[in-house]
């Protein structure tokens, strides 16, 4: 087989450059082939351009991975993480040859797919296809933003702010959706710090792509508004890595200030692996013994060794740190003459980088005064306009329902180039309100690579029921531990006429089984006010609230034996107390049904039973509380409960216990008014008084268990069912 050299004269490559890129190959392979399985084709062929990246390309320092001024690198075609672990292991960022031996073992610094915070240098956990992608469009983003908070006077790239993000994709990425709809905001925003470095290698699972995918790649971008190139390492007939023509077009990328970049890169999967290369099997299994004494036979290694890493090789690539020294010691002189230039936002980024609050800033949120009925969504719109001037960390919008989702901060301008500024909407580079369009998806992968980037709180709103279409993006969110926060509004049947396309009856079961998720249903506006403040002091995971179309009334807080919204943050509080002080039901509301346990708790109370209400606006932080707490709230004593929510009652039935009763939804909705849906469905305060009736019964041993279904399974609407 024909394997000649990387082409590498201009882009500055030595023979130790060339061994070591020969290094990578069978690191690659030796690592698939010890665990048994594993993508080792792709981390083959795409040797070259990874290390390239590493050695010659990043602004990094091994030294320390979170350096404020680095590039940031995202490797979105995730299934091939040696393509990264085995950069970062001859960079020296603290892999050693014995992390690469125990790939996708238990408990290894590698596994199966890139996880961040769980290897040094990982900037974003990517496995799910097209993720990494999209949230690198949210990493450019933030990087804009950034720079419009700490420098935003400097001419274009001459600011400590000024850095890229670089991008590996693969054909899985570009076929999955979300890839799309963030490369088209992309283009929009005009992202010019933004590579996309595509590994056109026409290979998947499947075998060759030309089965599905056979769109012309490089004019859809160029439709999205990317400058596009294209490096053919098959040109001519003969496979030649031409390091040389890549490097001139990631430099010629890097010059195209007013757009994201994208370069096609054409390889031939697991080259030049004798039997390997070009063939699917590569992808997703191990090469085999023979395929692997072939490849290293061929690359001038013993096969009888494994894992060889020549003593040369290693100290020329761990000699990045040094060669990076000059690069560092420029940004800091930089970075200082601009800090003694500025030490008011000096100030702000000693902040942002602690990730602390400023002092006070919990006196901007707004108090509602009761008697007066408001949409949660209507009171959040409200709390994001008085926290604009205090925390400007705090930045989002919505996937085009911004006026239902309330989610415009009054009089900030919007994050666009300013010549895309609308009548409705103006704005310019470093604006505040985010404009997503129908792109549910990618704005939540979007705002998970905004909060990566490190200093800013990103929020992003749509109805709930289209939470579905997110869904991808907030499982990884909470997986990695962003703290993100999604605005859902319009969150129950509560959204009346339009029907139950649009009422997201399953929604609450189906988000709060995602661990690592707070799902936060205010049931009024103050509660809405102190569950951003809840949401804004907490770190470790993404938060949604849930919001009502529909006004719900204003408790008297503090007053009439109400209790005040404190308690939001411990997920669940006693919101009225039974009239003895010790209940005898305890009534269990979130959202827009609380109103319907404290209706139906005046009327069990007129009858002799004493009743507490608890309103649980979050599950997730209630399971947090100590012992103490929570047996202050739901007594264990008191096996008579009723759950009241406008959804299916999957969530209740621990809470409830078994002499509980849920007064839930158990089909899908209707289109009418929701005073109409609420009666016709029996959401009302009197099933609530029956519930609590047969509960107390139930705990007496006086009745049966409830025959209410956990499992829904009727189709068809709410009042024709299929």
């Amino acid at each position: 087989m024909n394997a000649k050299a990387p082409l590498a004269t201009t882009a500055g490559w030595t023979d130790l450059d060339l061994r070591a890129v020969d290094t990578v190959r069978v690191l690659a392979a030796d690592a698939v082939e010890k665990v048994g399985n594993g993508h080792p084709g792709t981390a083959v062929s795409l040797a070259p351009a990874a290390y390239h990246l590493y050695q010659h390309v990043l602004r990094h320092d091994p030294t320390d991975p979170h350096w404020l001024g680095r590039d940031r690198f995202v490797l979105s075609a995730g299934h091939s993480s040696l393509t990264q672990y085995i950069q970062l292991y001859l960079a020296g960022f603290g892999l050693e040859l014995e992390d690469l031996q125990a790939l996708r073992t238990w408990g290894s610094k590698t596994p199966g797919h890139p996880e961040y915070r769980h290897t040094a240098g990982v900037e974003i956990t990517t496995g799910p296809l097209g993720q990494g992608l999209a949230s690198a469009v949210g990493l450019a983003m933030a990087a804009r933003r950034e720079r419009g908070l700490l420098d935003p006077q400097a001419p274009a790239g001459t600011s400590p702010f000024d850095h890229h993000v670089y991008v590996i994709a693969s054909d899985g990425d570009l076929q999955e959706g979300v890839t799309s709809e963030a490369s088209s905001v992309a283009g929009t925003q005009e992202l010019g710090n933004l590579v996309v470095l595509w590994d056109d290698n026409r290979i998947s699972i499947e075998g060759d792509t030309q089965i599905a995918f056979t769109e012309d790649v490089l004019k859809r971008y160029e439709a999205y508004g990317w400058h596009v190139q294209y490096v053919d390492w098959t040109v001519g007939g003969e496979y030649r890595e031409d390091v040389d023509a890549l490097h001139a077009a990631i430099e010629a990328a890097k010059a195209v200030t007013d757009k994201p970049s994208f370069i096609g890169l054409r390889t031939l999967i697991a080259w030049p692996t004798p039997g390997k290369t070009g063939d699917h099997s590569s992808h997703g299994s191990k090469l085999g013994g023979d395929a692997i004494k072939g490849l290293k036979e061929l690359l001038g290694f013993d096969p009888e060794r494994t894992f060889q890493v020549d003593d040369d090789v290693l100290a020329h690539t761990r000699g990045l740190a040094a060669r990076t020294a000059p690069v560092r010691a420029a940004w800091q002189e930089s970075f200082d003459a601009w800090a003694a230039a500025n030490p008011g936002r000096k100030a702000l980024l000693d902040r942002l980088v602690a990730g602390d609050l400023p002092e006070g800033w919990a006196d901007a949120l707004p108090v509602f005064p009761a008697g007066k009925a408001v949409a949660t969504r209507a009171a959040s719109g409200e709390v994001l306009s008085a926290l604009a001037p205090v925390l400007p960390e705090l930045w989002g919008g919505s996937a085009d329902l911004a006026g239902s989702n309330n989610t415009t901060m009054k009089g900030e301008p919007s994050f666009l180039p300013a010549h895309r500024s609308s009548h409705d909407f103006a704005g310019d580079e470093y604006g505040r309100t985010l404009h997503f369009g129908i792109r549910e998806h990618g704005m939540g992968a979007i705002l998970s690579g905004i909060r990566l980037h490190g200093l800013t709180r990103p929020y992003g709103g749509t109805f709930f029921t289209f939470s579905d279409y997110m869904r991808g993006a907030v499982r990884l969110a909470a997986l990695m531990g962003v703290d993100v926060t999604y605005v859902w509004t319009h969150d129950s049947i509560g959204l009346g006429e339009d029907g139950p396309t649009h009422q997201p009856v399953e929604h609450l079961a189906a988000v709060r089984a995602i661990p690592g998720l707070s799902v936060v249903r205010p049931a009024d506006a103050n509660e809405t006010a102190h569950a951003w403040k809840a949401t804004l002091e907490r770190t470790g995971g993404p938060t949604a609230l849930v919001l009502t179309r529909q006004n719900v009334p204003t408790f008297p807080r503090g007053e009439d034996g109400y209790a005040t919204a404190d308690g939001v943050a411990r997920g669940a509080y006693v919101l009225l107390e039974a009239s003895t002080g010790t209940p005898d039901v305890v009534l269990i509301g979130t959202g827009s049904e609380v109103q319907l346990a404290v209706e139906a708790r005046a009327t069990l109370e007129a009858a002799g039973v004493p009743t507490r209400v608890v309103s649980a606006p979050c599950l997730e932080w209630f399971a947090e509380q100590d012992e103490a707490y929570r047996e202050s709230v739901l007594p264990a004593s008191v096996r008579a409960r009723v759950s009241v929510e406008a959804g299916i009652a999957l969530s209740w039935h621990k809470i409830v216990g078994d002499a509980g009763r849920s007064v839930s939804l158990e089909h899908y909705g209707a289109s009418a008014d929701y005073q109409t849906l609420y009666r016709e469905f029996g959401i009302t305060a009197e099933a609530v008084v029956a519930a609590a009736h047969e509960s107390l019964a139930a705990a007496r041993g006086d009745q049966a268990p409830s025959s209410v279904s956990a499992t829904p399974t009727q189709s068809g609407t709410g009042d024709l069912p299929a």
